[in-house]
């Protein structure tokens, strides 16, 4: 063990026993403390800390500990897997769960994952996004932590916050401790869409929330647990949050890993809630090509449109994707001022608007049983009404109007749970 580790292995011990030797706390932290961690001041001159990064708050106490983790390729310490990195410090991890993608993110959007070891360190990785979406009874046996560290960009139909749920109610079952290593949403800066109505339920939107909803894992966790969210009524009374360190929802924040194959650029990431929306129509938003979430077209806007794409089956992103092996017509937003958004603070709805009233078949817009790759656009806006909206050519204020009681209501809410001004 090198010196440098040791003294970093120090200060975090030391650091424990300041803390009274718990690492652990309520799972449902009250108003006053929620609004005492959220009004802290960022210091002038300090840089932005992942949860993960900050290990002298956290590997001291993990030591001697059996430890499970909750990653993919975005779970990294200084630019290494968080899974090496831990093992590299003398932590035991015992056993990986692979959300959608993976854990070494090779599956596509969707594809079932299977079990495997982990060619690199030997260490059995269990799928929750094949057979199962939550760790079992017996997978928890022997665990004392289970760590969730995966970089969510903060969308209601983005699945890592499924997951996230589903190991919570699997610690709460079990009675295993929770730790969170907490990571920046990219689009903290926006709360907006419509609140799922929940009986439009299902893989995409499991959560009453608008499609952006402000918040950080860490603070969604604490959201699951205080509104009651999990099965059965369950509560988790073990979650440790590792808190980010000089943050707050107004900043800016470019991912230094790509969170899933499809969002593989910084333009993607900015333009997801926006553009995600269309999976719910004849659209192609560019799966199958490498520039995805920064195109929108389709085959039947010729004529109208000069820019073009031609999708074609990509494997690890996009095996089957819309429109495959045909020519696309539509919007090149690769070099949209993205800035625009964060003036906003809103999802864009003028592209929806625009290519609606462009396409020249327009019962066929929304129509899912064309093809397989198209989803439900009730499911994806979370509400009857959006579809109804565009096909009746309201403006995006019109829109936006009805959205408003349902945001006011979540916004308040959400107060409870900040953990960042």
């Amino acid at each position: 063990m090198t010196k440098s580790l040791l003294s970093i292995l120090s200060l975090g011990l030391l650091a424990v026993i300041l803390a009274n030797g718990s690492c652990t706390r309520s799972s449902a932290p009250a108003a006053t403390t929620s609004a005492q961690s959220s009004s802290t001041s960022i210091k002038p001159g300090k840089a932005l800390m992942t949860g993960a990064d900050q290990t002298e708050k956290y590997v001291p106490y993990l030591k001697g500990k059996k430890v499970a983790m909750v990653v993919n390729p975005s779970s990294t310490i200084g630019g290494k897997s968080s899974v090496d990195s831990l093992l590299a410090s003398g932590i035991q991890i015992v056993k990986v769960f692979g959300p959608e993608h993976g854990f070494r993110g090779n599956a596509s959007n969707g594809a079932k994952v299977d079990d495997e070891v982990d060619a690199k360190t030997g260490i059995p990785i269990i799928s929750l996004y094949g057979k199962k979406r939550k760790p079992s009874k017996e997978d928890l046996t022997g665990v004392d932590v289970l760590i969730y560290d995966i970089q969510d960009v903060g969308v209601r139909f983005y699945t890592n916050i499924n997951t996230l749920r589903d190991v919570m109610e699997s610690c709460a079952e079990h009675n295993v401790e929770l730790m969170v290593l907490d990571r920046p949403n990219p689009h903290a800066y926006m709360i907006d869409g419509p609140i799922l109505d929940m009986k439009y339920k299902s893989g995409i939107g499991q959560f009453p929330i608008p499609i952006a909803h402000g918040l950080t894992v860490g603070e969604f966790a604490q959201m699951v647990n205080g509104e009651g969210w999990m099965e059965k009524g369950l509560k988790l009374n073990k979650l440790n949050i590792i808190k980010l360190a000089n943050y707050n929802h107004d900043m800016p924040y470019v991912l230094p890993v790509n969170p899933s194959p499809n969002l593989n650029t910084p333009q993607s990431v900015m333009l997801y809630p926006s553009l995600c929306l269309f999976e719910g129509t004849i659209i192609s938003q560019g799966r199958g090509t490498h520039m995805p979430f920064t195109v929108l077209g389709a085959p039947t806007l010729k004529g109208k449109y000069d820019f073009t794409f031609t999708p074609v089956s990509i494997k690890g992103m996009s095996e089957t994707p819309l429109h495959m092996n045909e020519v696309c017509y539509g919007l090149d937003l690769r070099k949209y001022d993205v800035e625009q958004l964060r003036k906003k603070r809103q999802i864009n709805l003028s592209w929806m608007i625009e290519l609606y009233k462009a396409y020249p078949e327009k019962e066929r817009f929304f129509d899912s049983s064309y093809s397989k790759q198209m989803g439900v656009i009730e499911r994806l806006a979370g509400v009857a009404d959006f579809r109804k909206q565009i096909e009746a050519g309201w403006s995006e204020e019109r829109i936006r109007e009805t959205w408003e009681p349902g945001l006011k209501a979540y916004k308040e809410m959400r107060k409870k749970y900040l953990l960042y001004p």
